[in-house]
């Protein structure tokens, strides 16, 4: 208690001396937020697919960094980060929060990192790291390294500049649904899903859940607007940087309020796909159906939050299988397929600079209160059967659950899909860098963490 008062009182210092208001103790909800834009400057390799040959060739849409800061007048800050990239590691997770930390006076609690996972934005850091970034050549990596480089300096800028803009505000909630969302494990092939969403006949847990959170000033004007949805930021596929859905859902928002900043965070979309997909009036059309769920509930009455706000966070060590041998990696690095053989060189590297192959990963579980609404926040490509777990054994729609966020480093499946075995089971793990499968007990650890922070709240 005494290093924490002791932190937030030289903070209040820095704070005075950079400029921005201090605020914290006037009554009610305050907030804050700004954007900036985050889309490469020069010509670099896509991240989301690993069948791409050549670099990005221009830009469809803007991708951006938004900051939003929540100040209940009590003394709880929380900020959250959203970002139109495809994910993070936590490597760079760590050199942002710890900037973001020292600069604002804030405990890692208080901050989120919410990735959209567009596949129509850069590589970033170590992301993907057998898929991406081992396979470039030196100029490329240093250009990812440059780029993770300034992006860490945006996210700190845009972070001061919502700071700077905390003002009086009312917060409230509500929740729509849009139905583009659909189960990629059970609905296969692709083409045939626009035959089956006509005869009502597709199969498999979905969440078409838009949790909406709105952020008036104290005129009664939409200054923000915050939502989710559970699916894959997979529509497009080719060589412009965008958004995809999401990006063009948020163009949508603002385009309808003016001087409204509109940020989205993904759901439990890990194993979810817009579908059909593949061309930019696609990408537009579900944006604008994401859009259009967003205004149908700002257009009702929504319920108030009081001015409330609590935040937890914690890292659990996440058992994996057992590693690979020695022997059998060494034959995986003459492998013709050239991920398997990226992962095994990466792994044999590891271990002579005296790294062992890990046996668990610090999996980052994030609750956050606001007022009546509990937001569960998680890393990894969380696969739908946990929102839809969490959302049934909580507070319903009043439980929202984000994935994609903090530390995006594999895809996390339920005991089902573990079981069941695929992609989402365990075959993505070569692109991650992990050495092998999750083990079936990461569904009740995750949900028994969740539950634990919840309870504290």
């Amino acid at each position: 208690m005494h290093t924490r008062f002791a932190r937030a009182l030289a903070v209040s210092v820095a704070i005075l001396l950079c400029g921005i208001p201090q605020t914290t103790f006037a009554a009610g909800w305050q907030s804050g937020v700004a954007k900036i834009d985050i889309t490469p400057t020069r010509p670099m390799w896509m991240a989301g697919y690993g069948n791409r040959d050549h670099l990005a060739e221009g830009k469809l849409t803007e991708l951006w960094a938004k900051a939003l800061i929540l100040d209940d007048g009590s003394g709880h800050r929380g900020l959250l980060i959203t970002l139109d990239l495809l994910g993070i590691d936590s490597g760079l997770s760590h050199r942002v929060c710890d900037k973001l930390m020292a600069k604002y006076g804030l405990e890692r609690e208080q901050i989120a990192l919410c990735m959209s996972h567009t596949h129509t934005g850069p590589v970033v850091a170590r992301n993907c790291r057998p898929m991406h970034y081992e396979m470039l050549d030196d100029e490329q990596k240093q250009r990812v390294d440059r780029y993770a480089d300034a992006l860490v300096v945006k996210i700190v800028d845009v972070a001061g500049r919502a700071f700077q803009k905390l003002a009086p505000s009312h917060l409230f909630w509500g929740s729509g649904t849009a139905d583009f969302a659909v189960n990629r494990r059970n609905n296969r092939p692709e083409s045939k899903v626009p035959e089956w969403r006509a005869a009502g006949s597709l199969k498999g847990p979905v969440d078409h859940d838009v949790p909406v959170l709105a952020i008036k000033d104290s005129d009664g004007r939409l200054k923000t607007v915050l939502f989710g949805y559970a699916c894959h930021c997979t529509t497009l596929s080719f060589y412009k940087w965008s958004g995809d859905y999401a990006g063009f859902a948020q163009i949508e928002l603002e385009q309808a309020h003016p001087d409204c900043v509109a940020m989205f965070w993904a759901g439990c979309g890990g194993d979810q796909n817009p579908l059909p997909r593949r061309t930019v009036a696609l990408a537009k059309d579900y944006g604008r159906q994401l859009a259009e769920a967003v205004n149908r509930v700002l257009s009702t009455e929504m319920p108030g939050l009081p001015a409330d706000l609590r935040t937890t966070y914690r890292e659990i060590d996440l058992p994996l299988a057992a590693p690979p041998s020695r022997s059998q990696i060494e034959q995986d690095a003459e492998s013709q397929d050239k991920y398997v053989a990226s992962r095994a060189r990466m792994f044999l590297a590891d271990m002579a600079a005296g790294h062992p192959l890990p046996r668990t990963y610090p999996y980052p579980v994030q609750v956050w209160r606001i007022g009546k609404v509990r937001w569960v926040i998680l890393g990894g490509e969380v696969v739908i059967d946990y929102a839809l777990r969490l959302k049934a054994e909580m507070q319903g729609k009043k439980t929202w659950v984000a994935s994609y966020a903090n530390d995006v480093m594999a895809y996390i499946p339920s005991r089902r899909i573990l079981r069941e075995g695929g992609y989402e089971g365990g075959g993505a793990m070569v692109y991650y860098g992990l050495p092998a499968p999750w083990e079936p007990a990461v569904e009740d650890q995750i949900v028994d963490e969740v539950r634990r922070q919840a309870t504290s709240l």
